[in-house]
Formats: structure tokens, sequence, C-alpha cells
């Protein structure tokens, strides 16, 4: 199981955003939809081997965590507005501190990154670590940050997990997925 975090700093907590305009009222919600398909499509199909956990960090009931599994989920197609109109369910949800389901394959909870570092054991991609095609094993959980870099309270947070790059370029996070899911794929595959 391949597990990507994503946290959105000013990502809009509950389902008042619209499908028109997820940069402006879903607050940035257009990077972490591309990040979920990123995550999740093949040509012709989804990897059903893998979690995306969503930290929506905005205005105005966060911190929440939307988890997206691929081997459950249904109703995803490769646009923004689908995996968008997917997140605005969940949010939609009444939910506590356990996730609860919205959808086939979509669950939330309140909380955030915090709580989910205690679930995990991350790797963060940043352009000033190790080069992931020379690293050793890789990790099977990955932490990335929407368009803005981690706060200082996040970076506390994560101080002790390993961080790899995948080029010596700084990529969005949708393209930083689209890579890391590229190298373990080839590592699996003994692909050269």
């Amino acid at each position: 199981m391949t597990v990507f975090a994503i946290v959105g700093h000013i990502a809009r907590t509950d389902g008042g955003y619209s499908l028109n305009d997820l940069p402006g009222s879903g607050g940035r919600m257009d990077v972490l939809c591309r990040c979920v398909n990123a995550s999740f499509f093949l040509s012709h199909d989804l990897r059903r081997d893998v979690e995306c956990y969503l930290i929506l960090c905005g205005e105005p009931a966060g911190p929440k965590t939307v988890k997206l599994s691929g081997s459950t989920i249904r109703s995803l197609s490769p646009d923004e507005r689908s995996a968008g109109a997917l997140i605005k369910k969940a949010l939609d949800t009444v939910c506590g501190n356990e996730f609860r389901e919205a959808a086939d394959g979509i669950r939330v909870r309140k909380g955030g990154l915090e709580r989910l570092m205690t679930e995990h054991t991350f790797a963060v991609p940043d352009e000033h670590g190790a080069d992931i095609r020379k690293a050793g094993t890789l990790p099977d959980a990955f932490l990335l940050s929407d368009h803005l870099n981690f706060t200082e309270a996040e970076e506390l947070l994560i101080k002790d997990c390993p961080r790899y790059s995948v080029g010596p370029d700084c990529l969005h996070a949708d393209h930083t997925i689209t890579v890391l899911q590229n190298e373990l794929d080839r590592r699996r595959s003994q692909w050269t």
C-alpha cells in the first residue's frame, strides 16, 4: 500500500465551495484534486493499492482529514471537478474524531497532521533531500504540501522524517506524486 498525504493550508473544511471555482472558493482545492488524480489514475484504470489523505486546514471548521482509498473508491473520473465533487460530499458529511464514510472509498474525520503523523511514518519530498533514484529501500508513505511551504509548526512535526528529492527543481505536488509513482513502479517491476 502506498500512501500520499497532502496538506491543504487554506482548503475549505466544509462543502461551501463552487465546483466552478475550486481555486478561489475552495481555497486552492484544485491543487488537492490534481494530487488525488496523480495518486490514483493510470491509463484506463485506477491504482487500487493507494490511499490518499487530504489534510484540510482552512475555514471554517478545520482541520479535517479526508481519506480516499483506491481499493473501494467509485465515481472518480480523471478531472478536477469529479474529485472536487467527492471531496465536497465528504465535507458535507457530519463527522467526529473517527473516520466516517461519505461515499464508497471516501471518508472524513476531524483532526489534521498531528494525528496522522501518529498513524503513518512519512517521508517528505524535498529538492534538497537524498536523490530518490540513488536511495535504497523507499518508504510507503509520503507527505507533501500544497502550493504553500510547510508552516513552522508543521516543520517541527516532520523534522525527523527522511527527505528525498525527485529532481533538482521544485515541482508541483501533483507532479511530484507522478514522479514518485513512476519510481515506485520501476522498482516494483524491476524495470530498468
